[in-house]
């Protein structure tokens, strides 16, 4: 499906009026599929629960009915998913703009197609047999069974997309407690599936998702006997929350993703690279540029390629303004740290400006500024389009500065340079999951470059990029040669 503005705008007014005229929906109508709407008749159903219990329950009896089922079966879920998570883009992303208010609708649409298109299904999972004088042994990879999920804000129906495409080509079913600031769209989503699901396959519920989530149904889910795995996808809080569980977790963690540029970069390339990946869906990628640190040698003429390149660059002073806007002091005495203000968070360029005491072209797709190391927009994942640059004596130097603004947390990391010994020394400094070199940050998950997409990246718990493998735990099975030898 080719999208354009006047798809975009004709639906976006269209569901934007279906949305407000519908007191007492959780969200938008139903796809062509069906007539009827997310309401409160239909939890229960199709995925959707008012509490833990139930939802975990539900998935359980569709987990052990997916088990009766062959592979193919799989398969034939994950297409239905696919297709209406291409299908219903344009729909299901202006749903999720108009309930979040963050980020950018075209980054919304994409973002749904793409996980439809791209994320690994059941061709992932991989049966290793060795074989020798001894028997045969048969490693196989089993589901592990109900998983929990926690969702974010910032990829609400996305995340839940992509993590169900990968859980259920492992076998497993779900039970998600989305961000409370994208459960309506989440809801909406869960629903469409399910029902198709139900209909085409006969097994309803391998989505279950608590429609009222709170912190208390969260730690429910964590603590639930019959969870039998969790997967996180959030902020340092939910991370931790999750790794206190006492479950097994696969844990997709913050990121503070650094850039550096080092004097032989390619700076023209390098700020459209900087560019497309700050600027998109308004920086609420955890893999996104976040901050960049520029050797002194070409530090100015990297802020002129950003110019021509259409970003605007804005004053100390305005950077000043800036940060007071965008940025606050939370926590009490060694837990104090600067995170960003839910008013700017995820909004367009143009705001930022005028936070910053600056009229810009509404266009604008990312500001920036000079600012020093230890500079709270250094610091923050700040998730909103401005970028810090910091001057650098060296390359040495910028790839420590790197390491200290990425905080340990082995996420994503970026550099632009023709140096194959500099890109070589970071990538082993920094030891990211994702490492982007002399592209942008969404190269690392095939958008523009090689490999598969998911936007659960294990960092804290190892897991990486996760796949169907990810939620799978081996089996092994042996025939062993003493069989042969008693019947002789």
């Amino acid at each position: 499906m080719q999208i354009n503005e006047t798809l975009i705008r004709s639906v976006v007014e269209q569901v934007i009026n279906q949305v407000r005229n519908q007191p007492g929906t959780t969200g938008a109508p139903a796809s062509s599929a069906s007539t009827s709407t997310v309401s409160n008749a239909t939890r229960g159903k199709h995925g959707l629960f008012d509490n833990v219990d139930a939802a975990v329950a539900a998935a359980r009896t569709a987990f052990e009915e997916l088990q009766k089922r062959p592979i193919d079966d799989r398969r034939k879920i994950i297409d239905i998913i696919r297709r209406i998570s291409i299908s219903q883009c344009v729909e299901l992303g202006t749903m999720e703009m108009e309930e979040t208010k963050i980020g950018r609708l075209v980054h919304k649409i994409e973002k749904l197609k793409t996980l439809g298109e791209k994320t690994p299904g059941v061709e992932f999972l991989k049966t290793e047999c060795f074989s020798g004088d001894h028997g045969l042994a048969v490693i196989e990879h089993a589901p592990f069974g109900v998983i929990g999920a926690i969702t974010p804000v910032t990829h609400s129906l996305p995340t839940i997309t992509g993590n169900a495409i990968s859980m259920i080509a492992g076998g497993n079913t779900i039970v998600v407690n989305p961000h409370p600031s994208g459960k309506k769209v989440a809801a909406v989503g869960v629903e469409r599936f399910n029902r198709a699901i139900a209909a085409e396959i006969g097994i309803d519920n391998l989505i279950c998702l608590i429609c009222e989530p709170t912190l208390e149904t969260a730690q429910q889910l964590f603590k639930h006997r019959k969870i039998a795995l969790i997967c996180v996808t959030g902020g340092p809080a939910v991370a931790r929350a999750a790794l206190n569980s006492g479950k097994r977790a696969v844990v997709a963690g913050p990121g503070n993703p650094p850039v550096v540029v080092d004097e032989t970069a390619d700076l023209d390339l390098a700020a459209r690279c900087i560019i497309q990946g700050a600027a998109y869906d308004n920086n609420l990628l955890c893999i996104a540029e976040k901050e960049v640190f520029v050797v002194n040698s070409v530090f100015d003429a990297m802020m002129a390629a950003m110019e021509r390149a259409g970003a605007v660059r804005l004053s100390g002073p305005e950077v000043d303004r800036l940060t007071s806007a965008a940025l606050q002091e939370v926590g009490e005495g060694s837990d104090k740290h600067f995170a960003a203000r839910k008013e700017l968070l995820g909004q367009d360029a143009y705001k930022l400006a005028e936070a910053a005491g600056r009229k810009v072209d509404p266009r604008t797709e990312l500001v920036f500024g000079e600012t020093t190391a230890d500079h709270p927009f250094v610091q923050t994942e700040q998730m909103m389009p401005f970028v810090p640059f910091v001057r650098c004596p060296s390359f040495e130097a910028a790839v420590e500065c790197a390491q200290q603004a990425e905080h340990g947390y082995r996420h994503t990391s970026m550099i632009h340079s023709r140096n194959v010994r500099n890109m070589t020394v970071m990538a082993r400094a920094m030891d990211t999951t994702l490492f982007v070199k002399n592209g942008p940050c969404m190269a690392s998950l095939g958008l523009g470059g090689e490999g598969y997409i998911s936007f659960s990246i294990a960092g804290p718990t190892g897991e990486g990029v996760t796949t169907p493998m990810t939620f799978t735990r081996e089996r092994r099975c042996s025939l062993i040669d003493d069989l042969f030898i008693l019947g002789r």
